[in-house]
């Protein structure tokens, strides 16, 4: 091989070379920099969103989110710096974000709903609510679904998206609650006297509350007779308990006192 033709070659590759390295020691520098800034940056918004107490699940997925954004930012800069074309390559990022933020609009908008519950804080884990058709205890508020333990003891996922979407009911949030239970008297029984017993004895039920009393009133007449309404009222960790224990008061009561059963009246349609 002719030797000239190779010094050539080298003595012309040079430039190149040492442009090269510089750019790449340029860009190995502008990284480890901008990796510096960008953890600066992110640790100090976390320290700032923890002095607002904002809530540690929360402060974790910000962080994330700006910490990734950053990063590309700064992985487009340095491909800029090498002289490639980041025209493209940012429509491309583009296109493929609405992509898949077409197809991950469910998900998507299940994160923006667990962000507005984990900010306004509409039930908390242990509370008794009814969410997106589902009632029980919140046993976990997520980003993306809030995890529901049923009254019947099966763990519920419900989307974030459907809480928002529809109401929210917590049952745990005020210091006690209602229960509704109804009574159907006969037309001839004593009315004043049913509702004077069941005063009495749905009072003495364990757990109620007795600064609210009992409520005890005719709610409607019926075929069969008056039908009384029994309301009532507890804490809801005592809801079930106060609730089988008064249907039990209000059925001892009325049969001990001898109440006529309540049966549909007979027509007599004429021949």
């Amino acid at each position: 091989m002719d030797t000239g033709k190779i010094t050539i070659w080298i003595d012309q590759a040079k430039p190149i070379l040492i442009a090269f390295g510089l750019k790449a020691l340029g860009a190995i520098v502008v990284f480890v920099v901008g990796r510096w800034l960008i953890n600066l940056v992110t640790g100090l918004m976390g320290a700032a969103m923890t002095r607002q107490k904002l809530d540690p699940t929360v402060q974790r997925y910000l962080v994330s989110f700006l910490s990734v954004a950053l990063n590309i930012i700064l992985v487009v800069a340095i491909l800029g710096y090498f002289g490639v074309e980041t025209t493209s390559f940012a429509a491309l990022v583009a296109g493929a974000g609405v992509a898949i933020g077409a197809a991950w609009s469910g998900l998507l908008g299940n994160f923006a709903s667990g962000i507005f519950l984990l900010v306004l804080r509409p039930y908390q884990v242990g509370d008794y609510v009814a969410i997106g058709g589902v009632e029980g205890s919140v046993l976990e508020l997520g980003l993306f679904g809030t995890t529901i333990n049923t009254p019947d003891n099966v763990k519920t996922i419900v989307g974030n998206g459907k809480i928002m979407g529809g109401d929210i009911k917590n049952f745990t949030a005020n210091p006690f609650r209602r229960v509704d239970l109804v009574a159907q008297l006969a037309g001839s029984a004593d009315v004043h006297k049913a509702i004077a017993l069941l005063k009495e004895s749905v009072a003495a039920v364990r757990n109620i509350q007795a600064a609210q009393g009992v409520d005890v009133e005719i709610v409607e007449f019926n075929e069969f007779g008056p039908k009384l309404v029994i309301r009532p009222y507890c804490h809801t960790d005592h809801y079930w308990q106060v609730y089988f224990d008064t249907n039990k008061a209000i059925a001892d009561t009325l049969g001990a006192a001898g109440f006529p059963v309540a049966t549909r009246p007979v027509k007599i349609y004429p021949v």
